[in-house]
């Protein structure tokens, strides 16, 4: 059986990301999206997008098996759209929330712990660098994801937005929980 791992994106990852992002999508979202956002993802342009994060300074992790890279984290200091309550407010713990912007492990890797190894390991580096807690924003109709996330202690705050996916609405819960995870 081939070896597991979580290690840092390099900028030499940036065609790889690229690649696993728009098949992850493909295959994970077929049914939330509308088949022309999907059939629109741009390789190229995917490529900028994960240079830009990894050089910019966000927490870019991929998990292997063996040498093949199956998904990815990407995670950050949460924007004030992002953790404020619905009303605007922000919570005193603001400063010190991450954002799990993309956590995906291409399906056919899935299952094997991918996910929760990504998951664990943006969480212990962000735990160090001072952050208290994490959100991430998961489609409502993706059972998968949050259950995911309910199994490491994170569990819907009660906020919600809907999103414009081109022409479709695509409503997101917001979960939220500790950066010290226990994964069952």
């Amino acid at each position: 059986m081939a070896v597991a791992r979580v290690r840092a994106a390099t900028s030499e990852d940036v065609s790889t990301l690229a690649a696993l992002h728009v098949a992850t999508w493909r295959a994970a979202y077929s049914e939330l999206l509308p088949p022309g956002v999907l059939d629109e993802l741009d390789a190229p342009h995917l490529r900028e997008v994960w240079a830009d994060a990894i050089e910019g300074g966000a927490t870019v992790l991929v998990a292997t098996e063996g040498d093949d890279p199956v998904g990815f984290v990407v995670a950050g200091p949460a924007p004030e759209e992002d953790v404020a309550a619905a009303d605007g407010a922000l919570p005193p713990d603001a400063g010190r929330t991450v954002l799990v912007s993309t956590l995906l492990v291409e399906p056919r890797w899935g299952r094997r712990g991918h996910g929760g190894r990504l998951l664990a390991a943006a969480a212990a580096a962000l735990r160090d660098a001072g952050a208290t807690r994490g959100i991430a924003w998961v489609p409502a109709e993706d059972p998968a994801s949050l259950s995911f996330y309910r199994r490491a202690g994170w569990h819907p705050d009660s906020t919600v937005r809907t999103l414009d996916a081109g022409g479709r609405l695509l409503r997101e819960i917001r979960l939220t929980g500790p950066l010290d995870l226990v994964l069952t």
